[in-house]
């Protein structure tokens, strides 16, 4: 087992092994990362901006202690939720788990559909710097004043504003997305840049880690079905009553939580804003949105393998069998016989 000294260099010298498994919501990533982790010897860290919240189980479909298997979960569960999330909280907080998981020689596969998360973490994104002049003092005061103008004028209003500066980011954030809409016109006031510039300089970094990308993809007919058999399942299972305990803990819309794709919609209808069958097709609609906005994602990132579950048949033996391959032409793990032509590319 290696020192933790030398188990920090080993990380910064990008020969550290990741496997990252992301794709589109509903697709069926949560089933074949934990077929994947069994395969590897993994240990699986949820990139979900959701998940990250206790009693947020069913708006989230979180993995329940039974699907897990046995496999080792990270980031899940780790904060309540009126605690502040970000992706830098995301980063830093998987950071502190990496020394453990590669000191019981596992591998990391980080698993879920938030493409930011994802980067952030692959391509080491510094997110210390970018207050300005202000300092967070200054940054403090941007992010009170976007959040007011929000609650005043509403999110159609702040996105409209982000479109003017940012357009790139306008069409990748949906408008009711407060809050990456705010993170979006602070970076801009902060640091006269597009935030779309910054992420686009971000992404053409090299990878961090000795990483294979794959993204698991279907026919949009197929994930837009998904979709909907989801949310009618997490009705049945008791996503209202779910909001109503979170309310009685005291969240509300004005937390970052509770701005998630099922639980504003519910929050909305349980406030009388809207009925339950209009919250139901809401939440449909925006997640068939949401999936649509993932893919334009992840098909702007650099030296991802595309797994189209069709081309397989749809056999998650044939699909398992290969991203090992893959995983064996990378190096990350070793190859069944050293004569084997997967060993022969050049590293």
């Amino acid at each position: 087992m290696l020192s933790d000294e030398r188990m920090h260099s080993r990380i910064k010298d990008n020969t550290a092994p990741m496997i990252v498994l992301t794709g589109p919501t509903a697709v069926g990533k949560t089933k074949l990362s934990i077929a994947l982790s069994k395969a590897v010897n993994g240990e699986i860290i949820s990139a979900d901006s959701m998940q990250v919240y206790r009693h947020m189980n069913i708006g989230s479909a979180k993995i329940t202690p039974r699907e897990m298997q046995g496999i080792p979960h990270h980031m899940i569960d780790i904060l309540d939720p009126w605690e502040e999330f970000s992706v830098a909280v995301f980063k830093k907080k998987c950071e502190e788990c990496l020394p453990g998981i590669y000191g019981r020689g596992h591998i990391p596969i980080l698993t879920g559909g938030t493409g930011f998360y994802v980067q952030a973490l692959l391509r080491d994104i510094d997110f210390s710097g970018g207050t300005g002049a202000g300092g967070e003092q200054g940054q403090d005061n941007i992010r009170s004043f976007l959040e007011r103008l929000a609650a005043d004028k509403g999110a159609a209003y702040l996105h409209e504003k982000l479109r003017q500066v940012d357009p790139l980011s306008a069409d990748l954030i949906h408008a009711n997305n407060i809050k990456r809409t705010i993170r979006a016109l602070e970076y801009f006031y902060l640091t006269k840049e597009p935030i779309s510039r910054h992420n686009k300089r971000e992404r053409e970094k090299p990878s961090a880690y000795r990483s294979c990308y794959f993204v698991l993809n279907d026919s949009r007919e197929r994930i837009y079905e998904k979709i909907g058999l989801r949310v009618d399942q997490m009705l049945d299972q008791g996503l209202v009553a779910e909001v109503e305990a979170l309310c009685a803990m005291g969240c509300h819309r004005g937390m970052v939580s509770m701005q998630g794709l099922g639980y504003k919609e519910i929050l909305a209808c349980l406030e009388g804003e809207i009925t339950l069958e209009e919250a139901v097709e809401q939440i449909k609609r925006d997640t068939r949105h949401f999936a649509k906005r993932q893919l334009t994602w992840f098909r702007r990132e650099r030296e991802v393998i595309w797994v189209n579950k069709n081309e397989f048949d749809y056999d998650e033996d044939r699909i398992l069998e290969f991203m090992l391959a893959e995983l064996q032409r990378k190096g990350i793990i070793p190859c069944e016989s050293e004569s084997a032509a997967c060993c022969k590319e050049t590293r």
